[in-house]
């Protein structure tokens, strides 16, 4: 801690760099330095930073114990805190519900806090307290595997910024207005909710990540919104709730994103964008979208791949696409070599009406392609890109694994197809 003469360089350090070094410690460790001397017997009390893992104090094999011993190390560890909370975060897989959380919130309520993160472990759902909503301050809330109520009385987070809610239990009615009451909300994620139909509005929202088995999904108010990414689970019920839908989808959902910038969808996300009425020529141009991934693109469905084209057609700056395609079960039984040619495929006129010769992908550098069977719809997207995009340097082509008689005659018709972009190389990755 000294050098030769005795001075103490690090203790006599500013608190705002002490501060700085001691929330770079594990929280045990920042707690440890007590022992040092006199003057660090409690440096690290006025931490604004509490960061709780697994790692915060030892562990054996009696989980029980263990639990117990967390929960009286954090209970301890606030009670002889001094000063603002900034951050509280607890990711313990072993720590459960109990009733001792409900008076860290409270303690935390009156303590500025700004960052809150609770990641418990399996078992019985966490209540949020109501004196959650006091904390006038809150600008990211993440909760995984809780349940929250907001009280009638409150009127949202109005300095929040970044909300993640993890297998969360909450009405439908509730999740609406705790979004549309947080206006400075930027970033939002959405994960395994259950047949939750969603409209959001959140005029300053940029970030959106949503993954579960959502019945609709209406993007109402979102004008600033850069990035999606979008996972979405099938159900029976939700499949004939489909397919009854007489609205359209795509309008609903990217009718209102001018400003995106990355769009991922996984499954069923196309699927899903296909339901309802052709919109025709979209309303929007996507001027400021560079990445598009979609996962999962059934290429026997006319109307997902008519949502592929739209959203290729409309992005005139896109840099880079990744589209990986079904496994056709027919396929299977029948024989690789059963796959239909370009003259068994009904439709194929329609590359001519939805891709005009004039059409220019100009900017599109990267294609990569993956579980590719060759059908004839894939082949013909493949052709247009190569034939549409006159700065292409690099078309990455994975083949499906169950369609190793079809390789070569991919390979066949790739070799003959028109490339705009002299410098294009086309990788075929043979698993």
């Amino acid at each position: 801690m000294g050098d030769a003469s005795g001075s103490d360089l690090i203790s006599d350090l500013p608190q705002s760099i002490i501060e700085s070094i001691l929330v770079r410690l594990p929280i045990r460790d920042a707690v440890r330095t007590s022992i040092l001397s006199s003057k660090w017997r409690y440096k690290w009390a006025s931490i604004t930073q509490l960061v709780f893992d697994e790692k915060c104090v030892d562990t054996c094999s009696d989980r029980d114990v263990v639990e117990k011993t967390v929960v009286k190390f954090i209970t301890r560890l606030l009670f002889l805190h001094q000063g603002p909370i900034h951050k509280f975060q607890i990711t313990i897989s072993y720590l459960q519900s109990c009733p001792e959380i409900d008076q860290w919130i409270l303690f935390l309520s009156r303590n500025d806090i700004k960052e809150l993160v609770l990641e418990l472990g399996e078992g019985e759902f966490f209540r949020i307290p109501s004196c959650l909503f006091k904390c006038k301050k809150l600008c990211r809330l993440e909760l995984f595997r809780c349940e929250l109520d907001p009280p009638p009385s409150f009127k949202g987070f109005l300095c929040l910024r970044s909300l993640n809610l993890h297998q969360v239990l909450i009405s439908p009615e509730a999740i609406e207005a705790l979004i549309s009451n947080c206006p400075l909300l930027e970033s939002l994620s959405l994960s395994y909710f259950d047949s939750l139909a969603l409209s959001i509005r959140a005029p300053n929202l940029k970030y959106l990540y949503l993954e579960g088995e959502f019945r609709d999904i209406c993007l109402e108010d979102t004008p600033q919104l850069v990035e999606i990414s979008v996972a979405m689970y099938m159900t029976d019920d939700i499949a004939e709730h489909f397919e009854q839908s007489a609205d359209c989808n795509f309008v609903k959902f990217l009718g209102g994103v001018p400003n995106l910038e990355r769009l991922v969808g996984h499954i069923y996300f196309t699927k899903y964008l296909s339901i309802g009425n052709d919109p025709g020529c979209l309303p929007i141009m996507y001027k400021n979208l560079e990445t598009i991934e979609l996962n999962q693109v059934s290429f026997e469905d006319m109307k997902e791949i008519l949502i592929v084209l739209r959203l290729i057609t409309s992005s005139p700056n896109l840099k880079e696409l990744q589209i990986s395609g079904i496994f056709y079960t027919n396929f299977l039984w029948q024989g690789s070599s059963n796959i239909p040619s370009a003259t068994d495929a009904p439709d194929l006129d329609f590359w001519e009406k939805e891709c005009p010769s004039k059409c220019r992908l100009s900017q599109l550098r990267v294609v990569h392609l993956t579980d590719m069977c060759g059908v004839p719809h894939e082949m013909e997207l493949i052709k247009f890109l190569l034939g549409s995009s006159p700065v292409l340097e690099i078309m990455t082509i994975i083949p499906c694994v169950y369609v190793v008689e079809s390789q070569l005659k991919m390979l066949t018709e790739l070799v003959k197809f028109r490339r705009a972009s002299a410098k294009a190389e086309i990788v075929f990755v043979r698993e």
